[in-house]
């Protein structure tokens, strides 16, 4: 078995003395691992940090095997941002929730894409803040966490929109909210197409977050979010 393909390096972790076992979400084969034979070596670890992207061909004797890496990279968006800890955080929390959340060995080209997209916004500091907090909505409706701000999910219509249901996702306008207002989660106007402000994007990831927390982290198993995503929240508190 043999392909080759190219995508960002979500995580790598040792693997016996020499070696890593290298996670790669791909354009065709999605998120993908395999072993780098010498990859705590000096001049294979730079390149396998979490948001480089990288040339990538895949072997193994089985299709079920796990597999081995031969890889070279593309762009380096890691060592590009070493120096601006909001964005390393921001590309570390978008590789952790990628390797969290998607299932293995399945494609998604669009949502590749978008994180391509979105990491190399990142690296280059234009517009990713916004493009963030879309990133994290997209990855909510993948996996079928969908929120919807389209309407008011009590009739409403789509005027007024302040509130997201906690528990359907779906926004709710202030007429339609009533006496169950503080129940519900404020709606930041840049998820409706407002500006976005730094105090908008931690409202609208507060928003993200709770559906990621309290929903699509626990139809997943027992295991809590990455903690790179709080750290990033960090970061863009202090920010």
């Amino acid at each position: 078995m043999e392909w080759r393909d190219e995508g960002i390096v979500l995580a790598a972790r040792p693997h016996g003395e020499t070696a890593v076992i290298l996670e790669l979400f791909t354009r065709a084969h999605g998120r993908h691992l395999g072993v780098v034979h010498g990859g705590v070596s000096r001049r294979k670890a730079p390149m396998l940090q979490p948001g480089n992207q990288l040339d990538a061909v895949w072997r193994a004797r089985l299709d079920t095997h796990i597999g081995t890496w031969t890889v070279e990279p593309t762009r380096a968006r890691a060592a590009a941002i070493l120096t601006d800890p909001l964005r390393l955080s921001a590309l570390t929390s978008a590789c952790a929730l990628c390797a969290f959340v998607l299932p293995e060995r399945e494609a998604l080209p669009d949502f590749q894409a978008r994180t391509e997209a979105l990491c190399d916004a990142i690296a280059d500091g234009e517009g990713w803040l916004r493009d963030y907090v879309f990133w994290e909505m997209a990855l909510l409706d993948i996996s079928g966490f969908r929120l919807d701000l389209s309407a008011c999910a009590a009739g409403g219509g789509a005027n007024d929109l302040a509130y997201v249901s906690p528990r359907s996702g779906r926004a709710v306008s202030r007429a339609g909210a009533g006496e169950w207002a503080d129940r519900l989660l404020p709606l930041p106007e840049m998820m409706i197409g407002g500006m976005a402000s730094l105090d908008g994007v931690r409202a609208a990831l507060d928003v993200t977050g709770h559906f990621l927390a309290q929903r699509l982290a626990p139809s997943l198993g027992e295991k809590p979010l990455p903690p790179a995503r709080a750290r990033f929240l960090d970061a863009l508190t202090r920010a």
